[in-house]
């Protein structure tokens, strides 16, 4: 019994009352013995009253309190068993000690005392200590989902069922709102040639598959104009879509396949916005990436991610000259408004940049304006063709440092971006910065990252190199322009360069636009000359070829020894050399720069899509020539190549 209860009977106060008791009692028998005796008598009794009350009450207090533990313990292992929630005890080696029965309801076994956490819940094996310990964590058991909270102090871990809750979100992230447009690249192209009946009978083919792909897939689709559509969905019907990888490319394609050219499509979709404008807006801008592609492929942005399909074909040249025109006219206003004119290529420039980068050079010159080439430095990609023009004094004296390009930019300058489209690669970013006129003139496929605040965008993955298009403008730009020798020759170099001597990726408008250059002295002698080989060069990229292998039985693969640095202009001339043997449908080289980076050139014959294998490592570059740089060494980056090449081939095939 507590003492605090015991101190009831047995405290002072009940001890001095019996001895008043007594002492009255000896002093009422000295004056009345007889008295003093029934006093006594008296005395005695209440004394054994008080002393089997004092006994009778502990006997029920122990009764009372044993019967309401009883109760308690009852109450308190019923209300355990039938909380709506699980509660695991564990020890350090995070096995079951103790668990109340909603376990044994979650995992369909009586008792789990003894195994493992991992065991019960399998998906906490992918989680780690820290995550897990962290707070919650949700798992699925048996087909329900469950909420773990973690109590790491107490080795304590409660479980709780979430799966309504989790099914209302996910039927709720499912049902938010996707908005696509499916867009013709090349109607005009294809219906050339063709009369009313030819054209309407083709029209309807297409119209057929893209109708019978929507009611497929539960799409609603409007049609904008003769060439456009727009399509309303939500993001489960989309994220099935991405699942079937936009297998309408291939449809209409392989429709349309025995016309002379076949019809291909872009689609732009959208989803994760927080309004319906902006979700419009970046529809559109996936659209326009897929089109700055090339076409023939479908872009995704589903929130922060945006994703690629299709890209299989290359693209389509444009016959009509329209838009080069336009944007030689936009050009010129641009260049007469402006105080000075920047010129930037990419990081470690080719002919390409440096020969675009003269033609824009000789736009400005036109009109009286001062421009400059912003050069990084020379590397041997450009070292003859350097040499070439450093006979010019007038022309060299145009090519500055990064240095001097940030002296001379200004709010009202404008700052002309070559050959590549991307602020990272630029030979200085920060002079983009400077001003708000920026014009690109590219004719690689748009990747993600792109100069988003340009003025003038004039992108082209038809064209064969940026010289090409620099040449159009140029015949535009003004009535009558007369290049020098050095100035057409390093604009056909480039041409040159990238299209490997005219056997690649040429058009009709390339042989026009080499025509022209050659009417204003271009001496293709003087290219030969540039692009003579290096006996030293051409050693070691034996060595590198001498290190190929077959990977699936038409990629030929070569890692350069990794204690060697070699030039990135090295690496690629092994990937066109690999790309001529036999049987070989695309090439990868890799090898370790001087810079530190391991690169890797990739080169193909137009069945292999290389720039989706370059952009899943980090790249990007053409469907037939694409590149990319990556830490690690020469093996680590030669095992993720295979691995990506495989993952390709395991979702939608590498060969067409």
């Amino acid at each position: 019994m507590p003492k605090f209860l015991v101190q009831r009977w047995h405290g002072m106060h009940n001890v001095w009352a019996l001895v008043l008791i007594f002492l009255l009692t000896v002093t009422l028998t000295w004056y009345q013995w007889v008295l003093g005796l029934l006093a006594l008598v008296l005395g005695g009794a209440v004394g054994f009253y008080a002393l089997m009350a004092e006994r009778a009450f502990r006997k029920e207090l122990n009764d009372y309190v044993l019967t309401l533990s009883y109760r308690i313990k009852g109450v308190g292992n019923e209300v355990i068993g039938q909380l709506p929630f699980g509660i695991i005890l564990y020890n350090e080696d995070k096995e079951v000690q103790w668990h109340n029965a909603y376990i044994a309801n979650v995992t369909g076994r009586p008792s789990v005392v003894g195994v493992p956490l991992s065991e019960l819940f399998p998906g906490l094996q992918q989680a780690k200590d820290k995550e897990k310990e962290a707070g919650k964590w949700e798992t699925t058991v048996n087909g329900k989902v469950y909420e773990l909270v973690f109590r790491a102090q107490e080795r304590m871990l409660f479980v709780n069922d979430v799966t309504e809750r989790w099914t209302i979100a996910k039927r709720y992230e499912d049902e938010k709102l996707a908005i696509g447009i499916v867009m013709m690249d090349n109607l005009e192209e294809v219906a050339q040639g063709m009369d009313d009946q030819q054209r309407a009978l083709m029209l309807s083919k297409v119209t057929g598959e893209i109708t019978e792909w929507s009611q497929k897939h539960g799409l609603y689709l409007r049609r904008l104009s003769s060439d456009r559509y727009m399509v309303i969905t939500n993001q489960l019907a989309l994220r099935q879509l991405e699942q079937t990888r936009f297998e309408l490319l291939d449809d209409v394609r392989e429709q349309t396949m025995n016309l002379k050219l076949p019809m291909t499509l872009s689609i732009g979709f959208a989803s994760g916005a927080d309004n319906i404008a902006e979700l419009g807006q970046l529809a559109q801008g996936s659209l326009d990436i897929a089109l700055g592609r090339g076409g023939d492929q479908a872009v995704v942005k589903f929130g922060q991610r945006q994703s690629f399909y299709g890209g299989k074909s290359n693209a389509i040249e444009k016959r009509t000259r329209v838009r080069a025109r336009v944007i030689s006219h936009a050009l010129r206003d641009l260049m007469k408004e402006s105080d000075n004119i920047v010129i930037m290529g990419h990081k470690m420039p080719d002919m390409d940049a440096i020969g675009a980068a003269i033609g824009v050079l000789k736009a400005a010159q036109q009109f009286g304006k001062e421009a400059f080439i912003v050069l990084e430095g020379v590397n041997p990609a450009i070292q003859r063709m350097m040499e070439m023009l450093k006979e010019d004094e007038k022309l060299y004296r145009r090519f500055i440092g990064p240095e001097q390009g940030m002296q001379l930019i200004g709010k009202r300058s404008l700052a002309v971006v070559v050959d590549t489209h991307r602020a990272s690669m630029v030979a200085e970013p920060k002079l983009l910065q400077q001003t708000d006129r920026i014009v690109i003139v590219d004719h690689h496929r748009r990747s993600e990252e792109f100069i988003d605040d340009a003025v003038l965008v004039y992108m082209e993955p038809y064209a064969s190199s940026t010289c090409e298009l620099v040449t159009e403008l140029l015949q535009y730009i003004h009535e009558r322009i007369v290049l020098e020798v050095r100035e057409a020759t390093a604009l056909l170099a480039g041409i040159t360069v990238d299209t490997k001597s005219f056997a690649m990726r040429t058009g009709s408008r390339t042989f026009e636009a080499a025509s022209f250059l050659r009417r204003n002295g271009a001496d293709p002698a003087l290219i030969q000359r540039m692009l003579k080989e290096d006996l030293e060069e051409y050693i070691k990229k034996a060595e590198i070829i001498r290190n190929a292998e077959t990977y699936m039985d038409h990629i030929a693969i070569a890692a350069a020894d990794p204690g060697k640095p070699i030039p990135q202009l090295l690496i690629a001339q092994a990937a066109d050399t690999l790309l001529n043997m036999t049987g070989i449908r695309a090439s990868f080289v890799i090898g370790l720069r001087p810079d530190g980076t391991v690169g890797i050139s990739a080169r193909s014959l137009g069945q292999i899509n290389v720039q989706v294998v370059m952009e899943r490592l980090g790249g990007g570059g053409h469907l037939t020539n694409a590149a990319c740089q990556l830490q690690g060494t020469v093996q680590e980056v030669e095992a993720r190549l295979k691995q990506v090449l495989s993952d390709i081939h395991g979702e939608e095939g590498l060969f067409e």
